[in-house]
Parts: C-alpha cells; structure tokens; sequence
C-alpha cells in the first residue's frame, strides 16, 4: 500500500503548476464579472456546474454516504453537510470573511482523507476512540461553504442583486448535488448486491485518502507559488 501511495504522489511532477490555480473557468469568470442586477438561473446553472464538476466535494460526499444503507440516514448526513456549507457560502459571502483560497481548499482534501479514514475504523484502531460522524459532517460542511465562497469572492460581484444572486447560486449547488448524489446512490445500490463491495472497501476507502491527500498536496503548493 505504501508503493502505491508513493507512486501516486510522485505524479504530482508531472502536472504542470497551472494545475494548481485557483477559481473558475474562463467562461464562468467573465460572466461574473459582467453580471449587473439579478440574474437567477443562470446563477443557478454555475451553482449546479460548480458541484457537479467538483470533484473535492463530491469524493467527500461519496465517503460520507459509503457505508450509509438507509435512506433516512443518507438524508440526515446530506442535509448536514448542506447546512453547513449552506451557512458558510453565504455568509463568507455576504460579511465578505476574506480566507485563503488554498488554505481551505486544502482543509477540503483533508476532509476526504478523514473521511476514508473513519470509513476504515482508524479512528478505533490508532486512536481509540470515534468522533461524532454528524459533527463531524457539519464541521466540514462549513469549510466545503468557504471554499465555495472564495470562488465568488475572486471577483468584485455587484451590490445589486447580491443576496438573490447569491441564493439562486445555493440552490444551484444542492441541485447539482441532487444530481450526483443520485447517480452515486444508483451506482452503489448496483455494486452493493455483489459481494465484492465490502471486501472491497478498504481498497476504496484507502483510494479515497489517497485522492483527498492528492487533493491535500494540490492546494499546498499551489499555496507556496502563488
């Protein structure tokens, strides 16, 4: 396991450093900056694009659901973490909390590789103890909202329409995490009838810390050029 954790951070070379920069594409950003007064769907339509292209808070969310198998389970975790980040992103926002973009996308990364962690009961083993996985998910739910947050305060949006914007922006996001969460249930629900998914599951979760390490590494040296 360790080969393999060291052959994929010895990727990271590969990747030239404009992987490490910040915000949103292109045609997103000159939108932003041209938008004046409310502008609702297409709002919407960002907020949906953002969560179903990020790939950070979807590795999350699919660690947080993973060993969930009811459904008012995966609602009340859901809706934790949308709380939290619902919280953040408009706040950060609206009092314009300046944090760095980096620094939480890295929290962010991290919040992956704990939940990998838990998933595989190292909380127990190395620690001996469990923290509480709702808090937990409330916790990092604020951080996801920051990150969010700092992607529309790379630009000077206009006072004019903010908080609507803002709002049909949110709702975008939990459209966009309707969505992927969906497609990750169905395809779960697939896998869990056969029996490799739990004899699989350390392979998975293990791969999720890696990911969320990768993550992790990402932000850190787009922090240190930048």
């Amino acid at each position: 396991m360790m080969k393999i954790y060291l052959a994929l951070f010895s990727l990271l070379a590969l990747f030239p450093l404009t992987i490490f920069a910040h915000g949103v594409d292109v045609n997103t950003q000159q939108f932003l900056a041209n938008t004046q007064g409310t502008a609702v769907a297409p709002f919407m339509y960002i907020g949906a694009k953002h969560m179903l292209t990020g790939y950070d808070h979807l590795l999350f969310l699919l660690g947080v659901i993973f060993f969930l198998f009811r459904s008012k389970d995966v609602f009340l975790y859901v809706s934790l973490f949308t709380l939290g980040h619902s919280l953040t992103l408009l706040t950060g926002v609206l009092a314009n909390i300046q944090v760095n973009a980096y620094l939480i996308d890295a929290i962010i990364g991290l919040s992956v590789v704990y939940k990998g962690f838990d998933n595989l009961g190292g909380f127990q083993r190395v620690f001996g103890f469990q923290p509480n996985t709702k808090i937990a998910v409330l916790i990092f739910g604020l951080f996801h909202g920051f990150g969010l947050a700092t992607k529309l305060q790379d630009f000077k949006m206009p006072q004019e329409g903010l908080w609507q914007n803002l709002l049909a922006f949110n709702v975008g996001v939990e459209l966009g995490q309707i969505c992927a969460l969906s497609i990750i249930l169905l395809l779960l629900s697939v896998w869990r009838r056969f029996d490799s998914y739990l004899s699989f599951a350390v392979v998975s979760n293990s791969f999720l810390m890696t990911g969320g390490l990768l993550l992790f590494a990402y932000q850190m040296i787009g922090f240190s050029v930048s």
